[in-house]
């Protein structure tokens, strides 16, 4: 008997059967879940043994010359003429000339080839131009990523029949029709299987003619662009008990376009998510009869739904939401570091305040890791990966240090950023955050159960190939192709026990790692750690089996390293794309100090909880066995990033490029253009207060007189201080201001309240799902 066939039958089948009842199973959203899209560097770093000449060989993105145009010509254009405070406060709504803008200039239409209309763009164009407008409003950012993201052009584009692509992707791309996604219900956020949205498959009259078609029931909300859309893609389970098309009474969740004028569709009333003006609200349908040809993909993309959304999904979450949390985090470098110089306490700059300086340095550190996962993301992208774990942490990693960034941004500024007016640049990012936490899949959800529980099935090197043989509905067949996963799954497992304990036990010194000069212990470190994790994944899928996607704290910390071994690679990856700047050095440091003092906590973590205790005990042994070390940055590193983002140096130009800067004109003067006026003056004349202090001279007068300074330098002290005074000013209203625009909100409210709206005519909808779209 040959040796395979022996190994096979005799020690092989009996783990098979075993296996059978210890691996986790999957659900059907699961599956289809993990089969949409693909994998890329997060499949490596599972191997417990990364490749980083490969990382570093991965060309970085870059924009075409006819990109570059589009974003220093009409995107810089539609900046100019926003305003946040009259957009949020006055109109409640983009002006009608921009919408004008945004439809003539195609910025619903990145997405879709220049054959149907479109723009074209790469996926980094698309990111970029998300980017720069986030930096001057969240409402038109919103307007424009959302039909380039999870939308009927994304799915028509991947899914949609030819007739489909030729009739709608031109009207999209001209801005004829506005698109929306109807996913979300009161009875389905997370849980998709939850929705009882249905379509029915019959026969019926449209458009004066009867034809196969179906009959759908539906209650959406949250669904951004919805109260003016004029075509809606639904998400809905379908049911066919006729027979009509197919065999199946209940086909599953199915996806269609259903044009918002049809009769039993009620669409325009509006959510107001966290005092935002973007288009946003519910919509319900009652008897609403499409032809089956509006089925996305036709009658056999009917019950695919899900995996469409996922597939879709993979790349839309990449992009949207990191970008806005890329320019939110650079956004707020830029703001609290001049703000910072410019502020004095004690007659002192509160730059120079340590307890300061701790919080300008993390908010530089920050802007720097997630604009380098973002760029690398997008390389990705536009190489023609879609890789779904590493989209799904970007979208929470990004949005959580967005968070992180923002509230730092906020508690430097102090009453400055909580006073609400035209001068007040920071209070619309601050509500603007839980949005972007909440949309696209919630974070809560996202890192306890995506980043690794599915993360962990897809990019494990065996593991998937282990569960689809344990399925196999032919057993021999399946048996042979277990086999051989399973004896992979074994070498793999004892090649990562031997690379982790001898990381761990030196130190990581001699781990694998890329030339990059003073960068290459940082290498090493992720080497070990990347062994590390690979060892302990294999060991809690041992030991906990199908439990272990229960276990979501244990999950969630196997995620958050996953996440920092990740973007730390993309900081390593930007610090070597942009030449090694040895400016830029701090703030690799304190990104790669912070996530590798992170990662040692949470293996401590899971070691501590982990509820097998002589395998914890193992893990201890074999990957830390004196606990965590790391500290995260030093406090040279935290004051040198600070001093990065306080002082004018190409180290901060590069971490705030291509961010809006709007120009200070006439009375009508920006709080931001103020902001930085005043940082250059404060800058400009520091030589001469700086010969003050030596001088130990305050009074400007006294100055002159003992001729420590000129009379012109006097007035351009008198001229940085009267700006300064400009750009810490905060707005004050006219009480009977305050009185009528309360009045006036208090009345929609009451307008709303007495109407017979359609929530009034549908059942009460259940408690909200923990997540929602």
């Amino acid at each position: 008997m040959p040796h395979s066939s022996f190994r096979r039958d005799w020690i092989t089948k009996p783990i098979f059967r075993m296996a059978q009842h210890a691996l986790p199973s999957l659900s059907s959203t699961e599956r289809e879940a993990i089969e949409a899209g693909d994998v890329w560097w997060d499949a490596e770093l599972f191997t417990g043994n990364p490749n980083w000449k490969k990382l570093l060989a991965f060309a970085p993105a870059r924009l075409s010359q006819e990109e570059q145009q589009f974003l220093s010509g009409p995107v810089e254009e539609l900046c100019r003429m926003l305003d946040e405070w009259t957009i949020n406060w006055e109109l409640h709504d983009l002006p009608p000339p921009v919408w004008d803008f945004l439809k003539a200039k195609r910025f619903f239409a990145m997405i879709i080839p220049k054959a149907y209309g479109g723009l074209g763009f790469s996926a980094y164009a698309h990111s970029e131009v998300i980017r720069k407008l986030s930096s001057r409003s969240i409402c038109a950012a919103c307007t424009a990523m959302v039909p380039n993201s999870l939308g009927p052009g994304e799915l028509l584009l991947q899914f949609g029949t030819k007739a489909q692509q030729d009739y709608w992707l031109p009207r999209l791309a001209r801005g004829e029709e506005i698109p929306c996604f109807g996913l979300t219900s009161p009875e389905a956020g997370s849980d998709a299987a939850s929705m009882i949205d249905s379509g029915v498959v019959c026969r019926g009259i449209y458009e004066g003619r009867e034809v196969l078609g179906i009959r759908l029931n539906w209650h959406k909300r949250y669904i951004t662009l919805g109260p003016i859309a004029t075509v809606l893609g639904l998400a809905f389970k379908l049911h066919d008990p006729d027979h009509l098309i197919g065999n199946r009474d209940d086909i599953g969740i199915t996806l269609a376009l259903v044009p918002t004028h049809l009769p039993g569709i009620n669409i325009g009333r509006r959510h107001l998510p966290a005092m935002h003006v973007f288009q946003n609200g519910p919509n319900w349908g009652h008897d609403v009869f499409i032809p089956v040809d509006n089925v996305i993909g036709g009658v056999d993309q009917v019950g695919k739904g899900w995996k469409m959304l996922m597939s879709a999904l993979a790349a839309g979450r990449g992009i949207s939401l990191p970008s806005l949390s890329a320019a939110g985090a650079a956004f707020c470098a830029n703001v609290t570091g001049a703000y910072a110089r410019i502020r004095e306490q004690f007659h002192v700059s509160i730059a120079k305040f340590e307890a300061i300086e701790e919080r300008l340095g993390r908010i530089a550190a920050t802007a720097y890791l997630v604009d380098a996962a973002r760029r690398m993301t997008c390389a990705a992208l536009d190489d023609g990966h879609h890789p779904a774990v590493v989209t799904a942490i970007m979208k929470a990693q990004a949005t959580e240090r967005l968070r992180i960034a923002v509230n730092d941004a906020m508690d430097v500024h102090g009453g400055k950023a909580i006073i609400e007016g035209p001068l007040n640049y920071l209070g619309s990012l601050y509500r603007g955050v839980p949005i972007a936490i909440t949309v696209e899949g919630a974070n809560i959800v996202t890192r306890s159960l995506i980043q690794f529980g599915q993360g962990a099935i897809r990019c494990h090197p065996f593991l998937l190939k282990e569960m689809s043989a344990l399925e196999d509905t032919d057993r021999a067949r399946g048996l042979d192709a277990f086999d051989q996963a399973f004896w992979g799954h074994v070498g793999h497992s004892l090649a990562n026990a031997m690379r982790a304990w001898g990381r761990a036990w030196t130190g990581g010194r001699f781990a694998p790692a890329a030339d990059a000069g003073a960068a290459t212990p940082f290498y090493r470190q992720l080497s070990r750690h990347a062994a590390a994790f690979a060892l302990a994944v294999d060991l809690s899928l041992l030991t906990l089996g199908g439990t272990l996607k229960r276990k979501e704290m244990i999950s969630a910390r196997f995620g958050d390293i996953l996440s920092e071994l990740y973007l730390s690679s993309a900081a390593l990856k930007r610090w070597n794309d942009e030449g090694r700047q040895e400016e830029d050095l701090p703030l690799l440091e304190y990104c790669l100090e912070a996530s590798l003092a992170t990662i040692e906590v949470r293996f401590d973590e899971i070691i501590a909880n982990f509820p097998v205790r002589p395998v914890a005990w193992l893990l201890r042994l074999l990957i830390q066995p004196l606990g965590p070390r790391r500290r995260g940055p030093s406090d040279r590193v935290v004051d040198r990033c600070a001093a990065i983002i306080t002082n004018p140096c190409p180290a901060r130009e590069r971490l705030t490029a291509d961010l809006f800067h709007p120009a200070a004109t006439g009375g009508d003067q920006n709080g931001i253009a103020l902001l930085e006026h005043a940082f250059a003056l404060t800058v400009a004349v520091q030589p001469v207060r700086d010969r003050m202090h030596t001088a130990h001279i305050r009074d400007v007068g006294q100055a002159v007189k003992q001729h420590t300074i000129t009379a012109e330098e006097a007035a351009q002290l008198k001229a940085a201080a009267d700006v300064v005074a400009a750009a810490i000013a905060v707005d004050d209203f006219a009480p009977e201001e305050l009185t009528s625009r309360g009045a006036s909100s208090k009345g929609d409210v009451s307008s709303q309240a007495t109407s017979q709206g359609p929530s009034q005519r549908i059942p009460a909808a259940s408690p909200p799902a923990a997540a929602a779209e």
